[in-house]
């Protein structure tokens, strides 16, 4: 499970799909709807806010509104829109770690937007998230 802290406007197709399949999946443990995935670290950062389940609501609708820039057709449905905007924190260190991350990925799966993101020295984060000095995060599996 990835949960990006860049903006999704940096993924790819098949990104994009897998980031919004792996989030809805992330909803779907923070509401205790799902016996899988409890543990993953990557859900650290949303329940140690103490509003997880709006956060990632809100998470979900960026992602949303770049497949609708996009013409794809995601599920409005899947997402609570009655959310209350916040935000999370991310270290400039993990988003150093998630753009090379992502350039990896790019580079095999489509060489177009690898050579485009690879120009941009500093990526958007998610507006999720406000960038502080930092390492890569201790959630992260390197």
């Amino acid at each position: 499970m990835r949960i990006w802290s860049l903006h999704p406007k940096y993924l790819d197709t098949k990104g994009l799909l897998a980031l919004w399949r792996e989030t809805l999946l992330a909803k779907h443990v923070l509401e205790g709807k799902t016996k899988g995935y409890k543990n993953h670290p990557q859900l650290n950062r949303f329940r140690e806010s103490g509003d997880a389940v709006n956060l990632i609501n809100q998470y979900l609708s960026e992602v949303y509104f770049e497949a609708e820039k996009r013409d794809y057709k995601f599920d409005r449905t899947k997402i609570d829109w009655n959310f209350n905007p916040g935000s999370l924190y991310v270290t400039d260190g993990q988003m150093g770690y998630e753009r090379n991350h992502l350039l990896k990925k790019l580079e095999i799966r489509d060489p177009e937007r690898f050579k485009q993101v690879s120009l941009v020295t500093k990526l958007d984060p998610h507006p999720l998230f406000n960038i502080v000095e930092g390492d890569i995060e201790n959630w992260e599996i390197v």
